[in-house]
């Protein structure tokens, strides 16, 4: 079995940054036509990745700031994808400190793919994208509205603190065609509100049930250390499939149970004194980081907030893992190899 090289990469709108993580100037567009040289180190960034499976986030779609580039496209095509989707979470353009001013003529979610290229007559937008070179049987795409307030956060190229309020955000899922079998990929971006992303992580969970297992969740969750496979965990908890699954297991053990004591009882009976042997208790397979390591800053990484989650992946199907610096974004990519 081949191993496949799954990334996710948040990319901050493919903004080239200085080795102390200051930002570096985009070229200008010229008279409103795209600046293709604009996507020159994001593309040179997802080449150097060469990734089977990629979940972008912070992507721009003829945005002025970033060239009017596609850059879920320019990422497909730079790692040879055979098939994508962009999710437009907003359509609008950034403002300074407002955050987005959106376009009320494209108020939802939208979702584009290689269709869609080269039609630059569509309005800017910002959001998540997956890109794949494996077949893909089926497409899934929701929208999650923004939490009512926003944080203090820190900013690339400024001091301190900036107020940021939230933003839509967007989940991809795709259903890819394995060498062992389908398996389900989901690609998002969470808030930074605390409580306001575990909620959407648990509703993800919920999102794909019907979809087939084994699962990888990929992306910017804005969670670290065990939080997000807990929260995962909890929502595979209220699934009918788990609850039946749990509620068999404990039956079985059950009845195990009532055996060794008939066994025991019986042996009683007999004078004949039996040696007890403890059976080796089951272990419940739940979603595991296939990653752990820092991401953000990209210049010194320091927390991880970008994962690679998984259920129903055999811990020996996961091989090395990586997050090698960029030439673009304040996050470093995450790579790991899966055999599926």
């Amino acid at each position: 079995m081949s191993q496949l090289r799954i990334a996710t990469f948040n990319l901050l709108h493919g903004q080239p940054l200085a080795a102390d993580g200051s930002p570096l100037p985009f070229p200008p567009p010229a008279a409103g036509r795209e600046c293709p040289q604009a996507a020159d180190p994001l593309i040179e960034a997802i080449a150097e990745l060469d990734a089977d499976v990629l979940a972008l986030q912070e992507v721009d779609r003829y945005q002025p700031r970033s060239g009017l580039v596609d850059q879920a496209a320019a990422a497909a095509k730079a790692m040879g994808a055979t098939d994508w989707r962009f999710a437009a979470a907003l359509h609008g353009r950034p403002a300074p400190v407002a955050g987005w001013v959106p376009d009320p003529a494209v108020p939802g979610l939208q979702v584009y793919g290689p269709g869609e290229v080269d039609a630059a007559t569509e309005p800017p937008s910002y959001g998540t994208a997956l890109l794949t070179r494996l077949p893909v049987r089926h497409w899934r795409a929701r929208r999650f509205a923004p939490a009512p307030f926003g944080l203090p956060l820190r900013v690339a190229g400024r001091r301190g603190l900036t107020p940021v309020p939230d933003e839509p955000r967007a989940a991809l899922a795709a259903v890819l065609e394995g060498e062992r079998g389908p398996f389900t990929v989901v690609a998002t971006h969470l808030s930074f509100v605390p409580g306001w992303n575990m909620a959407q992580l648990a509703g993800i969970r919920r999102w794909i049930a019907d979809l087939p297992k084994p699962y990888l969740v990929l992306g910017d969750f804005n969670l670290i250390g065990a939080m997000p496979r807990t929260v995962l965990g909890s929502a595979t908890a209220l699934d009918p499939e788990t609850a039946r699954e749990r509620r068999s297991e404990r039956l079985r053990r059950r009845d195990l149970r009532a055996a060794r004591r008939m066994r025991a009882a019986q042996a009683a009976q007999a004078g004949v004194r039996r040696r007890r042997v403890r059976e080796p208790r089951p272990r419940m397979q739940g979603w595991y980081d296939l990653a752990k390591t820092p991401t953000y800053p990209s210049h010194h990484p320091a927390v991880q907030f970008d994962h690679v989650l998984a259920i129903g992946v055999p811990r020996t199907a996961v091989g090395p893992a990586s997050a090698p610096r960029a030439a673009v974004s304040d996050h470093r990519p995450l790579v790991v190899e899966v055999t599926l």
